[in-house]
């Protein structure tokens, strides 16, 4: 895991938000009607734009930038995506920090 790009992902307010929300997603995104349990498979690329306020190209731009530094993972069910938070690698990424700083 690349720390550096790590905390470049995360220094964008509105994405560590949204890392932040996904720790809790039945708390912070309104889920029930998702077809899907928000806590096994991620929030709905939809619900996280709706509620960020955003438009959509920039929230899937967020959303592809903390998925390539590994942070959140995405899995696509029929014609939607659902996004997570990546623990393991979060936890990787904690790890790496205690030990170079």
């Amino acid at each position: 895991m690349d720390i550096l790009e790590v905390f470049k992902a995360l220094s964008n307010p509105v994405r560590l938000t949204i890392v932040q929300k996904l720790k809790e997603p039945k708390k912070h995104f309104p889920v029930a009607d998702q077809l899907v349990d928000a806590d096994q498979e991620g929030v709905c690329v939809s619900i996280i734009q709706e509620t960020s306020g955003l438009s959509q190209s920039t929230v899937s731009s967020y959303l592809a930038t903390l998925h390539r530094a590994g942070i959140i993972q995405s899995r696509r069910i029929g014609p939607w995506t659902y996004y997570k938070r990546n623990e393991e690698n979060i936890q990787i990424f904690m790890k790496q920090l205690a030990e170079q700083i």
